[in-house]
């Protein structure tokens, strides 16, 4: 289940019942009705913590066990990360767990740092090169910037084949890879849908990663130089690749 929301807007999550709904179910015995509410600003998310006993954890995924403890009755913590994973306590031997990706984070840009206030800008697309959604935006690119041709746009199994066991905090999932690629079209690249035209959501995916690999590559966002981000390429036609160069 994905919930997209907008600044202003709420989530609340928890057990849920008829009387009390929220938007996002967790459905475990140990957690609440009313577990907590999400609500988005304009470049970050805040989590208000609506137990009287248990705290909840915010990791970092791409943080190296970064994390962030909000207590019991804690309203609206900001949370500074861009890609978050929220848990909740439990009585089982699994804990329950929810992702958020956080509103497009807003960068200065560095060429006009330290001039007037007045005439400072940002970035128009802001994204962090240590992250895990550049990681995969680099290997989607990765085809077109070695080949330097019109070639196919690589496939989710090839992303997690490609890079699945060289992020930060452990393996990189198909399901992952996708929200990864999600976020990239409608958060960081602000690309909109494909047409109603296309039928099937496998070519509408298709299209989202056309896009994507099209305007990083036309703006220079991914570069020859970001290729040292992957793991190398083995096996003959890696090496045949890399003599080539």
């Amino acid at each position: 289940m994905t919930l997209r929301l907008g600044p202003g807007e709420v989530a609340r999550f928890g057990r849920g019942s008829t009387a009390v709904p929220v938007e996002l179910r967790l459905d475990d015995p140990a957690i609440s009705r009313l577990a907590g509410e999400i609500r988005v600003t304009d470049d970050h998310w805040q989590l208000t913590n609506h137990s009287t006993t248990h705290s909840y954890l915010v990791e970092n995924p791409e943080g190296a066990g970064e994390y962030l403890r909000v207590p019991p009755r804690r309203v609206g913590a900001p949370i500074p990360f861009e890609f978050s994973r929220v848990v909740l306590p439990t009585r089982g031997d699994v804990t329950v767990s929810f992702q958020v990706f956080a509103p497009d984070h807003v960068y200065l840009d560095p060429d006009a740092m330290g001039g007037p206030w007045g005439n400072s800008t940002v970035t128009a697309y802001s994204l962090n090169e240590t992250a895990t959604y550049f990681l995969v935006l680099v290997a989607l690119c990765e085809p077109r910037l070695r080949d330097q041709s019109r070639v196919a746009v690589p496939t989710t199994p090839q992303i997690v084949e490609r890079i699945g066991g060289h992020v930060t905090g452990g393996e990189l999932t198909a399901r992952a890879v996708s929200s990864h690629i999600d976020y990239l079209a409608d958060e960081k690249l602000r690309i909109g849908a494909p047409g109603a035209h296309e039928p099937g959501k496998g070519e509408r995916r298709n299209g989202k990663r056309e896009e994507i690999v099209g305007l990083a590559l036309r703006f220079g966002l991914v570069r020859e130089e970001h290729l040292a981000l992957l793991p190398p390429l083995t096996g003959a036609g890696g090496r045949e690749r890399q003599a080539a160069r």
